[in-house]
């Protein structure tokens, strides 16, 4: 139970269907939107909301069962600067500092379904950021691997991970452009910066029948969805998107003309 507040006065929240009632004070297209009072005039957030906001999600298209229940208990606003917690559950990307964003809740779900976890996988995230985006792999992998180019990030998110109890995860500072050779192979490769060319190293690293989705390009970045099948790499253009550059290596390097 909660208190909504609103302009003059507080409305109970009793129940998850309240969280979806307009008139109860809730903005209905809000991807994760009941704010909450709780006593003693602290503000949080209405966990029923987040478990609500999947209803959001669902509504444009995403169908996996499994991420739809990771969404529902990874909150987000544990991931975002404290400047930030009122647009916490808001369906947009929000920054996290040294010019890097958390994405939007869509595009997190989008890309998770597209990876096609069962649970028993092995996968490798390059660009932790705030970490929110490995702890809904880390509800849905066997095991996680994570790379943070900016060293700050890579330790606050490791530390934050940890504090939330996430056991099958390692993060480290490095430049994910070479990937994480040690570990691979891979079956599922997450890229959340975007490079103007597909790594090789990544591809390398990806198991046969493996799954990498990643934004690639630079004024104008797609969403691709490549495979690994008979040796043989197929790639798949999802959507237009717009993600942070990947920096590092990746900047020095030149795309091929097939890419």
């Amino acid at each position: 139970m909660c208190l909504l507040p609103l302009p003059g006065k507080s409305i109970e929240i009793k129940n998850y269907s309240d969280c979806l009632d307009p008139f109860r004070g809730c903005f209905f297209g809000e991807l994760f939107g009941c704010k909450f009072e709780a006593s003693g005039g602290a503000f949080g957030f209405c966990n029923p909301s987040i478990a609500d906001g999947r209803i959001q999600i669902r509504g444009r298209g995403i169908r996996d069962e499994r991420v739809l229940s990771a969404f529902s208990r990874v909150e987000r606003h544990r991931f975002v600067l404290p400047e930030y917690q009122a647009a916490a559950y808001k369906d947009y990307p929000l920054p996290i500092g040294q010019g890097q964003t958390i994405s939007q809740p869509y595009i997190v779900a989008l890309m998770t379904s597209l990876l096609e976890l069962k649970g028993t996988e092995k996968v490798l995230e390059v660009g932790t950021g705030s970490g929110y985006q490995t702890a809904i792999l880390a509800e849905l992998a066997k095991e996680v691997y994570s790379i943070e180019i900016v060293p700050s990030l890579a330790e606050s998110a490791r530390v934050r991970l940890l504090d939330l109890g996430y056991q099958n995860l390692q993060v480290k500072a490095g430049d994910g452009y070479q990937g994480w050779p040690e570990a691979a192979p891979f079956e599922g490769i997450m890229v959340t910066a975007a490079p103007n060319h597909i790594p090789e190293a990544l591809l390398r690293q990806l198991r046969e029948g493996g799954r990498m989705v990643i934004p690639v390009g630079d004024s104008f970045q797609e969403l691709k969805k490549i495979v690994k099948r008979g040796g043989k790499i197929e790639i798949t253009d999802v959507l237009p998107v717009r993600f942070v550059p990947m920096t590092g290596e990746a900047k020095r390097q030149k795309p091929d003309s097939g890419e």
